[in-house]
């Protein structure tokens, strides 16, 4: 089989790539497209007696010669895009230049443009620009007036005027400040406020964005036309942290600002001419130094009783404005408060201020669990010193916190209850003293045994009656008598039992 020679072999392969190399070269190559004339006055051509002094169309892009006696560029013109690396041009003359043909360059006006021209050969090449049409001294407006009586005479003395002026304020535009940077501050009094200030180039314009804030003024967290040096006021509200933890604000800014660049055009052994370049844009972007801690106010509700002769009070902890502040680490910030017992005789006035006559028999205190944060404790007190009415005072005072917790307050913060509230007030009633002379419960008794009524005895005899040797009279008479009747009857009486009972 016959193999042709391998460069042979190859060669198709070798066009073929060669072809879409030069294909992708052709297609990555600028445009060319031919200048139009623009705005202005003169002679359209490459050259003339006394040149075109205006503007040259690129796709509808107004272009002014940067090289002064050069022909006019009236060929197929290559767009390079915005550089600042122009042969035989510095940054002064580049952004005096892209201010001049952005800023006044890009008008149908023709006055206004043959102005722009004059002043934009003058800043590229000032000594060229006064001798290329015949003019020999040394006076810009002179050479202006020289050229224009002849291009236009009617317009030459406008075009001088503007051109000057033009001139003027191009060569005092200074050469930008790429970059710059964002300041966010916290007021030291409430890190819910603060302020974003911006430190770029004077010529700078910006938009801001917050996160985590807006801006005071507006009520927004973005706004435009920012520029150096403006002190904005910010809010950043504790709603925007996490469940209470320390929060951090965040501004980010976007700036532009006109460039030392143009709009690069040339043409072939003709003029190259500059366009308005792009914007340098940039951004920045700036967070707080130190997370913000939430502040809160903490307020107490309580409801008191007494029990076992201690004073006992459920206290009801809770933040004024809803959100309790964490640490980073999640735990809840700790309160400390204190309550005053005071002691009076009977139920006293309700009142924002302690009567000055009231001294605290006693002192409760209450830390509140890192745990918790918010929420009801019981604190109990010793014994109370006796019976009376009793009234509890809490306070909480932000010289009496922890270091870490002061910041989580505001300054100076004190809160502290009403006097005598009902639910803050408990009396303590005595016990019932004892009797020192009680009266004794009578005790029942028994009835006494029943006494046998002696039988009547029978009427003695006188004569009986003397042998006893006593006689009625010597016994008291009639009762001495009775007397002795009633012994004689019991002493028969009991002869008469012995009898019975000797018988039985």
């Amino acid at each position: 089989m016959h193999h042709p020679p391998p460069f042979r072999r190859r060669l198709p392969a070798f066009l073929a790539a060669a072809a879409v190399l030069l294909g992708g070269i052709g297609l990555a190559a600028p445009a060319a497209r031919a200048a139009d004339r623009g705005a202005g006055f003169g002679t359209w051509a490459p050259l003339s007696s006394t040149g075109w002094h205006g503007s040259m169309l690129v796709d509808g892009v107004h272009t002014y010669c940067i090289h002064p006696g050069r022909p006019v560029a009236t060929d197929p013109s290559t767009d390079h895009g915005t550089t600042s690396n122009v042969e035989g041009l510095n940054a002064q003359q580049l952004v005096s230049i892209n201010h001049l043909v952005s800023t006044y360059g890009q008008t149908g006006d023709a006055v206004q443009a043959a102005a722009v021209s004059w002043a934009v050969k003058a800043v590229a090449d000032r000594d060229t620009t006064l001798h290329s049409w015949g003019y020999t001294g040394d006076d810009l407006g002179e050479a202006i007036d020289y050229i224009m009586r002849r291009a236009s005479p009617e317009n030459s003395q406008a075009v001088r005027e503007r051109a000057l002026q033009y001139l003027a304020e191009a060569e005092a535009v200074p050469v930008p400040r790429a970059g710059g940077s964002l300041s966010l501050t916290t007021a030291d009094n409430d890190p819910t406020h603060g302020t974003v200030v911006a430190d770029v180039d004077p010529a700078a314009t910006g938009t801001l964005r917050l996160q985590n804030a807006v801006f005071a003024d507006t009520g927004a967290p973005d706004r435009g036309d920012v520029r150096t040096g403006q002190v904005y006021d910010i809010v950043a509200p504790a709603t925007a942290s996490d469940d209470g933890r320390p929060y951090t604000v965040r501004a980010d800014a976007t700036f532009s600002v006109r460039q030392a660049a143009i709009r690069y055009y040339t043409t072939p052994d003709q003029q190259e001419s500059a366009g308005p370049a792009d914007p340098l844009r940039f951004d920045l972007s700036a967070q707080d130094a130190a997370p913000r801690p939430v502040r809160f106010s903490p307020r107490i509700e309580t409801t008191a009783r007494i029990e076992d002769g201690r004073f006992v009070d459920e206290v009801r902890v809770s933040p004024a404005d809803g959100v309790w502040p964490r640490h980073e680490d999640g735990s809840f910030v700790v309160i400390s408060a204190t309550a005053d017992l005071y002691r009076t005789g009977a139920f006293p006035a309700e009142s924002e201020e302690i009567p000055a006559n009231l001294e605290p028999v006693m002192t409760l205190d209450l830390r509140t669990d890192p745990a918790r944060g918010a929420g009801a404790y019981e604190v109990a007190s010793g014994r109370v010193p006796g019976p009376g009415v009793y009234t509890a005072v809490w306070r909480i005072d932000s010289a009496a916190q922890d270091a870490d917790v002061v910041p989580h307050l505001p300054p100076g913060f004190f809160w502290r209850e009403r006097f005598a509230t009902p639910t803050q007030t408990e009396q303590l009633v005595p016990m019932p003293p004892d009797d020192p002379t009680p009266t004794p419960t009578p005790t029942p008794t028994s009835p006494a045994p029943a006494v046998p009524t002696a039988p009547p005895a029978p009427p003695a005899a006188p004569a009986a009656l003397a042998a006893t040797g006593a006689s009625v009279a010597s016994l008291g008479g009639a009762g001495g008598a009775a007397a002795v009747v009633a012994g004689v009857g019991l002493l028969a009486w009991r002869a008469m039992r012995r009898r019975a009972t000797t018988q039985a």
